[in-house]
């Protein structure tokens, strides 16, 4: 039994007084840049560091400029719900363009303030004693190591920040440059050169359309074929000046414009699941775009013998029509080895080659690529080797006040950007609760855990991610899916809109559980009595909200009809 003691500060403060919390993020991308805002929009006593090994924001935005990176989810649906932009150029922006809208969003709301860049975690480790986290740093510019402390560990680097060379022996034999996608020289000369390119995942396809006008020839080494998309809206284009003016002029017809692209994005959810109509159909409308867009000799060696879906979908029309060019040459099956001017296929021909690009994608495991040391000495790095056990894309089991924003287990192939927005509530509630009550420390349970992983293992028999191919849902493996969220987006957003499960996690007090109950006041009764109302429960009739589930979402479909007849 908790003991209280009469010096306990909280004895002397009203009801869900806030003491002081550190926080410290990792990483100044998407989902760090909106859990800062959302810190300081809504919180108070609490000291933030966001710590952003890059020379900016934006993160995997700012680091990657191949030729031709985009996004490939329309831009006007690419940003934060309550922060849209009229004037994106085109229907899939650009890296740079793209970069530059977190940039003036960081500017905007003064998140700089909290930003650290080129400083770069390299340990975290778990003080439970003082229920806090140990975090070493180095700053890049000088090598210096910074020590700091924080009571909540926030991981928000991401899947796509960790660029992986692929596993080919004498890989750097080759005499010629040879680089990666996500680690570009954008001094590098194509003009005129034969250049390889390995892989034909979203980087491949966009790189090689983007470069083939000025290169020689360009060969495509493909391991195994993809299923290729038009595109997820209207194909790309830039946007006139007139849709532009209208975007900004009329808010509400953009808003229109972007609820409906939202929308578009949500309903390809059936075509993943591998028995329905939806994918029977996607099938053969993808096998006949195949047929018209590649020459006779490459059609039955493109079409997939996997379902739509086992890998990441991308938009790739132009790639297509570009692979089935003059100056391409595909080579499908395995590498054999690098030489010195060039690669060797798995029939034992060389093609030699000036460039050689790796767009191999990026490490998708989600084991940390730091040591982040729990109770006990236990490494997450060793304890998820086999199996990433993380808690619904936001926490880890045994890891106490650990949280990763877009962790394993999110809707990384069916959701818009609102899960970042909704990972950052949801972390922020927990973040409410531990400032405001005598907490400890927080963790998600082993069984929790546990019932999670095997009901979203037996969710994937039924869908196409599921499948029998290698794919960064499965860490670039054929194992089991480890990456996705076990149903469509519109679940998890449904999900994700309830309150957090508090019965799934660990909860350990300082003291007294109730002694944040404090003197006996609600805050409320320290106001001025002239500016608050003291009797908000006083109503001519019962506006309240429902209190089933199901009663919520009817309603919220009502407000849909009603505004859709307005």
């Amino acid at each position: 039994m908790a003991n209280e003691s009469s010096s306990d500060p909280r004895l002397h403060k009203p009801l869900f007084d806030e003491r002081l919390v550190r926080i410290i993020c990792i990483g100044a991308g998407v989902s760090g840049l909106i859990l800062a805002y959302k810190l300081r929009r809504s919180f108070t006593n609490v000291e933030l560091v966001v710590y952003e090994k890059n020379e900016a924001v934006g993160g995997t935005w700012f680091e990657n400029t191949y030729p031709g990176c985009a996004c490939d989810i329309p831009a006007h649906i690419y940003t934060y719900s309550f922060e849209p932009k009229p004037d994106w150029s085109s229907i899939y922006a650009s890296s740079q363009e793209i970069q530059q809208y977190f940039q003036g969003f960081s500017e905007k709301y003064q998140l700089q303030q909290y930003i650290k860049l080129k400083h770069q975690v390299s340990n975290a480790t778990w003080d439970e004693v003082n229920g806090e986290w140990k975090v070493a740093i180095v700053h890049l510019d000088d090598g210096q190591i910074i020590q700091d402390r924080c009571h909540i560990l926030v991981n928000a680097t991401g899947v796509l920040n960790a660029w992986k060379w692929p596993d080919i022996p004498t890989l750097h034999s080759f005499k010629g440059p040879i680089l990666h996608t996500a680690k570009w020289d954008n001094n590098l000369d194509l003009e005129g050169k034969h250049v390889g390119i390995i892989g034909n995942g979203s980087s491949a396809l966009q790189l090689l359309p983007a470069i083939y006008p000025s290169v020689r020839k360009v060969t495509n080494f493909v391991r195994s074929p993809t299923w290729i998309y038009p595109s997820f809206s209207e194909p790309q284009r830039q946007y006139t000046e007139e849709e532009k003016l209208k975007f900004k002029q009329d808010p509400d017809s953009h808003l229109a414009f972007r609820k409906a692209q939202a929308s578009g994005v949500f309903h390809l959810w059936p075509v993943y699941l591998k028995d329905s109509e939806a994918h029977k159909n996607t099938v053969f409308t993808l096998t006949q775009l195949l047929k018209e867009k590649l020459p006779s000799y490459l059609v039955e060696s493109a079409i997939p013998d996997v379902g739509v879906g086992c890998r990441r979908v991308t938009p790739g029309a132009d790639y297509l029509e570009k692979l089935g060019g003059e100056k391409t040459h595909v080579v499908l099956g395995e590498i054999e080895r690098i030489t010195e001017k060039g690669v060797v296929d798995g029939q034992g021909v060389e093609h030699e080659l000036d460039i050689l690009v790796c767009a191999t994608g990026f490490d998708t495991s989600f084991v940390p690529r730091f040591p982040i040391i729990g109770p006990n000495g236990v490494d997450m790095r060793h304890a998820w080797r086999d199996e990433v056990k993380g808690y619904l894309g936001v926490g880890a089991s045994g890891f106490q006040n650990y949280f990763t924003m877009a962790g394993a287990g999110s809707p990384l192939a069916t959701g818009p950007m609102v899960m970042y927005e909704l990972h950052a509530d949801y972390i922020l509630k927990m973040v409410d609760r531990y400032q405001t009550e005598n907490i400890h420390s927080m963790t998600p349970t082993a069984a929790a855990v546990d019932d999670y992983i095997r009901h979203r293992d037996e969710f994937m028999k039924r869908t196409t991610w599921n499948e029998d191919c290698r794919s960064w849902y499965k860490a670039g493996t054929p194992r089991k899916v480890t990456d996705l969220w076990p149903g469509s987006g519109m679940h998890w957003y449904t999900v994700f809109k309830q309150e957090p499960r508090y019965e799934d996690w660990e909860w350990k007090y300082k003291g007294n559980r109730f002694s944040y109950f404090g003197n006996g006041y609600a805050y409320l009764e320290l106001q001025d009595p002239t500016q608050v109302d003291w009797a908000s429960f006083i109503r001519n009739e019962d506006d309240g909200p429902h209190l089933s589930k199901r009663a919520q979402i009817a309603e919220q479909a009502s407000k849909k009809a009603v505004s859709k007849v307005a």
